[in-house]
């Protein structure tokens, strides 16, 4: 996945944003950015550049259209790969209630496969970017996931990145459904014990290196890759879908998950009502730029009047060279 070799981000006419440098003619980065000094525009997202390979775990609760139950829980142990790439040049954002803007961005492309039954899981498309500090509305600098889904779900999540010292903290997360809107009206089910048979859930082959607390909180997952490293510092994206760190985003998904509307409907299929991901980027002791990514992703699914976590993480190496 790559872009022409002459293409680059021209605002036709220039973005006439006072105290900013004009872009470049023939050039992908502004007058400022590419004298020798100037930082990097895309910021921390810098660090995203290149080849990630890694694995993971990947929880999705299913509908099922079995008469027998509404849901089938599957489990993956995952093989996780994203290429990120700079787009040349500055994106340009025209305003109306303020001047205008330049983004930065990458883009990328994330190939997700069950390693234990070599079955391709996922594949997503997508760009990140910087958004500068905005006066209408007033938010100071911020970045944004852009996302398309093959199953039939695109989604925008903006949020925030900051570095601090030291490793990450990664919380710990649930699989429960809950009650649309009330997340703390959960509700559990035999599947998510190993231990108790169940035709709706992930069997045999495919449940080869999981265990019952990475199916209680998969984040887990994340803690264990990293015990005993010693990372020196991090830098924490956090996006999602609704107004969450900061205003912005959403999802839209096709005709079929999001199913009928009206009085006498019976729900959608499964619509991606809310996406929250948060990115580490981690920087090693001995390392000089980050070479470690970790994600934990949550995807809330509405079907049957309840509110279904899928929950993906991973842990993710960067190619030498790249």
């Amino acid at each position: 996945m790559e872009l022409a070799p002459d293409f680059s981000f021209q605002p036709l006419p220039p973005v006439p944003a006072e105290g900013e440098d004009q872009a470049v003619p023939g050039q992908g980065l502004t007058a400022r950015a590419v004298t020798a000094a100037a930082p990097n525009p895309l910021g921390v997202l810098a660090g995203l550049l290149g080849n990630w390979s890694g694995a993971g775990f990947n929880v999705i609760w299913r509908p099922d259209s079995n008469p027998a139950s509404d849901h089938f829980l599957e489990l993956n142990v995952t093989g996780d790969q994203i290429a990120f790439a700079d787009v040349p040049g500055a994106i340009p954002n025209r305003g109306f209630l303020q001047g205008d803007i330049s983004m930065f961005g990458l883009y990328y492309l994330q190939q997700v496969k069950d390693s234990n039954l070599n079955a391709g899981l996922h594949v997503e498309p997508g760009l990140w970017v910087t958004i500068p500090a905005t006066t209408d509305p007033h938010l100071g600098p911020t970045v944004a996931r852009l996302a398309s889904i093959p199953h039939g779900t695109t989604i925008v999540a903006q949020g925030t990145a900051t570095t601090t010292a030291g490793p990450p903290s990664i919380p710990g997360i649930g699989i429960r459904p809950f009650t649309i809107d009330q997340p703390a009206q959960t509700t559990d089910f035999p599947e998510q014990t190993l231990a108790t048979a169940s035709q709706f859930r992930t069997a045999g082959a495919g449940l080869a290196g999981i265990t019952q607390e990475m199916v209680n909180d998969p984040n887990t997952v994340l803690t264990a890759a990293i015990a005993g490293q010693h990372i020196v510092s991090t830098t924490t994206l956090q996006v999602a879908t609704n107004d969450g760190p900061v205003p912005g985003g959403g999802t839209a998904s096709t005709a079929f998950l999001q199913g009928t509307s009206g009085p006498h409907a019976s729900g959608p299929n499964a619509d991606a009502a809310l996406a929250v991901a948060t990115f580490w980027l981690e920087t090693l002791q001995g390392d000089t730029s980050p070479s470690q990514l970790q994600y934990s992703q949550t995807v809330f699914l509405h079907f049957n009047g309840l509110s279904w976590p899928h929950v993906t993480v991973g842990t993710l190496r960067k190619a030498a060279g790249s």
